[in-house]
């Protein structure tokens, strides 16, 4: 265990978290929403520090981050937790989980640094479960990787508290941030959360120069309104940026929504469609195969630049971060 950062007291030995904007009240011996933030005697801590229930090398595409050091391998670590509750998790085995009910191994920051610097790694990444609810085990480990110039990259939901994000944003390196919808009632109702937080992380990574990435998984009957999905668009045109990559991804049953059907790769390739249209330069379609929207292009002169099968990259004919007729491709080359 370690105290926890971001909380203040209450009355006798209540504490309020203040990581994320659920702000749990919580009361002696009790935990909040994400399982792993215990108040013990007044005093909140981490259940979760250097507790890894997940630790392997992973290509950095699988985040997805396509505009990221493309190739390279990224050495990946979770806890068990989760600030959100979202019906359609695929890891809800060890998001939902509490932390004595699955079984964690020691990898403290010191030995995941050591780990990625004999593995060739060339970032860590915080994943699989949201890395806001490890947040002193993460800020931690990216402060030791910062330190022997290795990348620090996380996949998170962007439900986050703008000060604590802050301070993360001078360790951070990229970042792939679900956009779960464009509707709060989708948020409350099927994720437990809310929308309004999450935009605001998007455009705090945007003050703090940070590279992101946008993913948007389409879930049929749920958020699949293209009328939706293009005021979303809109509103990532208006207040980000048409160079951030957004990555419309397939939904398959699981979890809490196995009665719905997958994603049909058509649907995904109307929402890619409205974003390009919109004057998005990079969008690219995940969990199916799909030659035109998993490649990189130059909006210039339209040249392939990275083609890629799965997570492997075939080519990459950028050079320095340009394309051979001079346009510069955002993102993080070197």
């Amino acid at each position: 265990m370690k105290q926890a950062l971001y909380y203040k007291n209450l009355k006798e030995t209540t504490v309020q978290c203040l990581l994320c904007p659920h702000n749990c009240v919580i009361k002696e011996n009790n935990t909040g929403l994400c399982n792993v933030r215990k108040n013990i005697k007044g005093k909140l801590y981490s259940l979760v520090y250097g507790k890894s229930v997940s630790a392997q090398i992973d290509p950095i595409e699988k985040k997805p981050l396509y505009h990221f050091l493309p190739g390279s391998k990224a050495l990946s670590i979770g806890t068990v937790g989760c600030n959100l509750k979202c019906k359609h998790c695929q890891n809800w085995q060890t998001s939902q989980a509490k932390p004595d009910e699955f079984f964690a191994k020691d990898f403290m920051p010191e030995e995941i640094i050591e780990q990625a610097i004999n593995q060739g790694c060339q970032s860590v990444s915080y994943t699989y479960n949201e890395p806001t609810i490890f947040y002193e085990y993460m800020l931690d480990t990216a402060k030791l990787a910062r330190k022997n110039k290795i990348k620090n990259t996380i996949v998170t939901n962007g439900f986050i508290n703008q000060e604590p994000l802050k301070e993360l944003c001078t360790y951070l390196d990229g970042v792939n941030c679900d956009l779960k919808s464009f509707e709060e009632s989708f948020y409350k109702k099927i994720c437990s959360a809310r929308l309004s937080p999450v935009l605001e992380t998007l455009k705090t990574l945007k003050k703090n120069k940070i590279w992101f990435e946008i993913t948007n998984l389409i879930i049929p009957t749920l958020n699949d309104n293209m009328g939706k999905i293009k005021e979303m668009c809109s509103w990532i045109k208006k207040n980000l940026s048409t160079d951030n990559p957004i990555h419309f991804t397939a939904f398959y049953p699981c979890y809490k929504l196995q009665n719905l059907p997958p994603t049909s790769a058509s649907v995904l390739m109307k929402a890619r469609k409205i974003a390009l249209e919109l004057g998005f330069h990079y969008v690219y379609i995940g969990n199916v195969y799909s030659d035109e929207g998993n490649n990189t292009y130059c909006p210039k002169c339209g040249k392939l630049l990275i083609e890629r099968y799965g997570f492997s990259i075939i080519t990459n004919n950028l050079q320095n971060g340009k394309c051979s007729c001079g346009e510069q491709i955002p993102g993080i080359w070197k």
